[in-house]
């Protein structure tokens, strides 16, 4: 596996006080380099997923795979979902003033922010307000939830988003 094929970011800053270039690895979270110049803290972050490569290999650890570019994407999904739940988002988005499409993109926006918090800080109990949704005899009613548990459930051993 090639290297030079992970999603590789370099930003110029100040860090613990010294002004460098850090390299980091979108796939690998906690592969950070610092160097006194871009192509230098490039080529540490290479060298550090090749390292980190041969000793997942010589563990039989999963690999993470390579992101896709960006522009591979059209922006536009096809989305199932029960009937129940339709009329429930849509009647929620009439009630915000919203479209059903603007109002679904919020709602996985709010859950891609939950995600990378908890990519920051894992396991870091947050909690979401569950709004009041009627499908037929049932009502889920206002309700703080702690999504910690959930969020640890779902993870499996090794998560690189």
């Amino acid at each position: 596996m090639d290297a030079q094929n992970y999603s590789i970011t370099v930003r110029k800053g100040v860090f613990e006080g010294e002004e460098c270039f850090e390299a980091k690895v979108r796939e690998f979270p906690h592969l950070t380099e610092y160097a006194d110049s871009s192509d230098e803290a490039y080529a540490l972050a290479v060298d550090a997923i090749e390292t980190t490569i041969t000793i997942f290999k010589e563990k039989n650890k999963p690999l993470p795979v390579p992101m896709e570019v960006a522009d591979d994407f059209s922006g536009r999904v096809t989305l199932r979902m029960p009937k129940s739940m339709h009329r429930a988002y849509s009647q929620w988005a009439e009630d915000e003033e919203v479209s059903l499409n603007q109002l679904i993109v919020n709602c996985l926006s709010h859950a891609l922010g939950a995600f990378n918090h908890k990519q920051a800080t894992p396991y870091q109990a947050f909690a979401a307000k569950v709004v009041p949704i009627e499908t037929g005899n049932r009502i889920a009613y206002n309700r703080r939830v702690d999504l910690s548990t959930v969020l640890k459930a779902a993870e499996p051993e090794v998560c690189y988003g």
